[in-house]
C-alpha cells in the first residue's frame, strides 16, 4: 500500500499558543511539511484548492512547483482541483508543466469541493454544477490522450486540431477522482477509467463500502485503483490523544460552522473509545490502533492508498511531525506486513 498525506491549507489560530500564523509563513510550512514528508519516504503529498481568505492555496499547482523543486522523490497532486470551475486546457497544461518541472511525479486528482465562492469568481453558473464537471472531466482526459485535440462542448469554446503543450514528463497524467459520497461521482470516476480517492468525513467506515463496490463494477480502464483519506492523528498514549487531539478538531469544525457548512462535530472528549475504534472514518488513534484501522479497511476496500490529512485544525509544524514520525517509523512497515501476508 502507497501512504500520503496531504493538507487543505486552512488559516487557523492554534487553539493552544492562541497565535494565528500569516499567510506567506503558512505556505512556507506546507513547504517544509512536504520535505519532511518525502524524507521520511512518504509516497505522495497533497495540497488542496480554495479561493478563500481563510486558506492559504488558491492554485494547488503553483504551491506543488514550489514543493517539487524543494523534494526528491515524493508524488504531488491536488486534492483535490476544482475541475467545475477551471478551463481544463489550462489546467492540464500546468500540471504538465508541474510534471516536467518534478520528472514525471505529478498525479491528477479532481474534486468538486465543499464551497462554492469559485463559481461567480470565474464566471461559471454553480446550477451547472454537475454538468460542468462532467464535460470538463471528459476534455481533460481528452487533452491527456492526444497531442492534438478536436472537441466540442456545451460550455467552454470548440476546438480543432488544437496542440496541447507542454506534453507531460510522463507518458499521461495519472487521474482520479475525489468523492465523498455519492454513488454518481464513484460511477463517474469508474466508468472514465479514472482512479477513486474516497475522503472519508465522518461516520462509521464502512458506510462508504457501496462507493468502492459500485466504482470497481462500472470500471472501464486497466487497474482499478482505490485510495482512502480521512483526518489522521496519532500519538504514543491515548493520554496524549485525548489532551492534543480534541482542541485540534474542534477548532477544525468551529471553522467549518462559521462557513454555515459543518453541521454538528459529534466528536466529544468522552467519545475517544469510539474515535480510536476501528470502525470510526477518524484516522486518531495510537500506532497500534491506527494498523488496527487501516487493515480493517483494507479489509473492506482492498484499497491500494492511504492519505492522512494530518494538517487540521491550526497545528504547528512540530504537532504535524509527530504524526509523520509515528506513521512512518510504525504504522506503515506493520500494515505492509500484515495485509501482505
Amino acid at each position: 500500500m502507497e501512504f500520503g498525506v496531504y493538507t487543505l491549507a486552512e488559516i487557523l489560530e492554534n487553539p493552544r499558543t492562541k497565535q494565528t500564523i500569516q499567510v506567506n509563513d503558512r505556505i512556507e510550512m506546507i513547504v517544509e511539511m512536504a520535505q519532511y514528508a518525502d524524507k521520511k519516504g512518504i509516497d505522495i503529498f497533497g495540497v488542496g484548492e480554495h479561493h478563500r481568505l481563510d486558506y492559504a492555496v488558491s492554485s494547488p499547482q503553483m504551491m506543488l512547483s514550489a514543493v517539487s523543486q524543494r523534494t526528491e522523490s515524493i508524488k504531488l497532486t491536488a486534492l483535490t482541483s476544482l475541475l467545475n470551475t477551471a478551463d481544463p486546457v489550462r489546467l492540464f497544461e500546468d500540471f504538465a508543466t508541474l510534471d516536467l518541472l518534478s520528472k514525471g511525479r505529478v498525479e491528477f486528482t479532481a474534486g468538486r469541493g465543499a464551497f462554492v465562492e469559485s463559481f461567480p469568481l470565474f464566471g461559471y453558473n454553480e446550477r451547472e454544477y454537475d454538468q460542468l464537471f462532467e464535460e470538463h472531466l471528459d476534455l481533460f482526459i481528452s487533452l491527456n490522450e492526444q497531442e492534438k485535440v478536436s472537441w466540442d462542448g456545451n460550455f467552454r469554446p470548440s476546438l480543432s486540431e488544437a496542440e496541447i503543450a507542454p506534453r507531460p514528463f510522463q507518458a499521461k497524467l495519472p487521474i482520479a477522482i475525489g468523492v465523498g459520497g455519492t454513488i454518481e461521482s464513484a460511477e463517474r470516476a469508474g466508468k472514465n477509467g479514472c482512479g477513486l480517492t474516497v475522503v472519508m468525513i465522518g461516520g462509521i467506515a464502512k458506510k462508504y463500502l457501496p462507493l468502492v463496490e459500485r466504482y470497481r463494477q462500472v470500471f472501464t480502464g486497466n487497474r482499478p485503483q482505490v485510495a482512502i483519506a480521512g483526518h489522521t492523528f496519532i500519538r504514543e498514549t491515548e493520554e496524549e490523544l485525548s489532551e492534543e487531539f480534541y482542541p485540534y478538531y474542534a477548532n477544525y469544525w468551529k471553522h467549518l460552522n462559521k462557513q454555515g457548512i459543518g453541521g454538528a462535530m459529534g466528536a466529544a472528549r468522552s467519545d475517544l473509545a469510539y474515535i480510536t475504534s476501528k470502525e470510526s472514518s477518524l484516522f486518531v488513534g495510537t500506532p497500534d490502533q491506527l494498523i488496527a484501522k487501516i487493515v480493517y479497511q483494507h479489509q473492506l476496500f482492498k484499497h491500494d492508498r492511504f492519505h492522512a490529512q494530518i494538517d487540521f485544525g491550526g497545528q504547528d509544524l512540530t504537532s504535524i511531525k509527530k504524526s509523520i514520525d509515528l506513521l512512518v517509523e510504525y504504522v506503515i512497515p506493520e500494515v505492509n506486513k500484515r495485509i501482505t501476508t
